[in-house]
């Protein structure tokens, strides 16, 4: 759905480029496991650990500086989200991403805070954490297709809190 105007290939560019947010997130996370504990798509699957190699210099990038992401979310949220003088293409889409990557954060917390010691790196844990990825994995798909194509990408609940923060 395309509407508060047309979007340029400018608009579509910039709005594709918060979505790196959860997708690095999502990488730390599953070789992390992947490392610490041998579970996980990343030792399951070795090769999609070769789709996120373009990202190792964001990720050192990233993980070389302290408290990186929680600037990133600070400088996205009022340098982006709240400027009214950016489309609100690239709003939406930055709002989304956040939310991706909030949502990425909690999961981890309850993995490593509440699964992980009580149950331990059983099946069960492995399947939440397989879960979780793959759901990140394909909603940051998902909406980097959308936003190439120009149009909001609609995902449920989640987008319905993008147009609440974003107006």
């Amino acid at each position: 759905m395309t509407w508060r105007g047309t979007t340029t290939a400018q608009d579509r560019f910039f709005a594709c480029l918060p979505y790196l947010l959860p997708l690095i997130e999502v990488s730390l996370l599953g070789m992390s496991f992947a490392v610490r504990s041998g579970i996980g798509l990343f030792s399951q699957f070795p090769a999609l650990g070769l789709i996120l190699v373009p990202l190792s210099p964001l990720i050192r990038i990233y993980t070389g500086f302290p408290f990186a992401g929680l600037i990133v979310f600070i400088l996205l949220l009022t340098l982006v989200v709240r400027n009214t003088n950016i489309s609100h293409f690239i709003r939406f889409n930055t709002m989304q991403a956040i939310l991706l990557d909030i949502l990425l954060i909690l999961g981890q917390i309850i993995l490593d805070l509440v699964l992980v010691p009580t149950l331990g790196t059983g099946l069960f844990v492995d399947t939440i954490l397989n879960v979780v990825l793959l759901g990140i994995l394909s909603a940051v798909a998902f909406s980097v297709v959308q936003c190439i194509r120009g149009e909001y990408p609609e995902i449920p609940t989640l987008s319905e809190a993008v147009h609440m923060q974003v107006r």
